[in-house]
């Protein structure tokens, strides 16, 4: 089992992974602004800001993976790149595995096309954190350490708080590009989302690269 730190533990992408992995067996390290109002018990809640280098530094050590779960909102909607470039640094000096997680729109609809972010076609209202994502997606293909294992997880487009959705227990991956089902949906459920990466952790396919999640 690996000692899994998320940082964004107690939103909710992050707490269903922090719930997933408890549950897997593995021991967990949740960093959050605050902590949640019902903790999981088993589960090291720790708080501060990941704008300092020290908070960074402390939630890194000692790790075996990194899932980054942070929304790219108020003072992280302008630093997220940069807050993500400098953990990738610290993983790679700790040789920690970096996982973070993205948005739909940093998917593409076919083989070789255009990512959506890069076709312009976002709401107005989701522009911003698709951009900052990208940013993120883009400096990890291009300026990622040389010696860290890192993997970008993005969910299907019908994916969060608003629409929970249940746990099946079944998902689908794919590399970059977006996947639908036969009636031309993109869906994948909070508990399905954090198995498909949670079994990442434990059973490593994806290197230094994107992925994406769907049923």
């Amino acid at each position: 089992m690996a000692k899994i730190t998320v940082l964004g533990g107690t939103g909710y992408t992050g707490g269903n992974i922090v719930r997933e992995a408890l549950a897997q067996g593995h021991e967990v390290v949740s960093y959050s602004r605050r902590l949640p109002d019902t903790p999981l018990e088993g589960v090291q809640y720790k708080t501060g800001s990941l704008l300092d280098d020290a908070v960074r530094q402390q939630a890194v050590q000692g790790s075996d993976v990194v899932i980054g779960a942070l929304s790219p909102r108020g003072d992280l909607e302008s630093t997220i790149a940069g807050v993500y470039t400098r953990i990738a640094e610290i993983a790679a000096e700790k040789s920690a595995r970096l996982g973070v997680i993205g948005g739909f729109s940093t998917l593409r609809p076919a083989e070789g096309a255009p990512r959506f972010v890069e076709k312009g076609d976002i709401p107005p209202e989701f522009a911003a954190e698709a951009q900052a994502m990208y940013a993120v997606l883009e400096n990890l293909l291009t300026r990622a350490p040389a010696g860290l294992d890192w993997f970008y997880a993005s969910p299907a487009a019908s994916y969060g708080a608003h629409v929970p959705g249940t746990a099946t227990g079944t998902y689908r991956t794919s590399g970059d590009v977006a996947l639908f089902d036969n009636t031309g949906t993109s869906a994948i459920s909070g508990p399905d989302f954090a198995l498909a990466v949670v079994t990442e952790v434990g059973t490593p396919s994806h290197h230094r690269a994107q992925f994406s999640v769907a049923y």
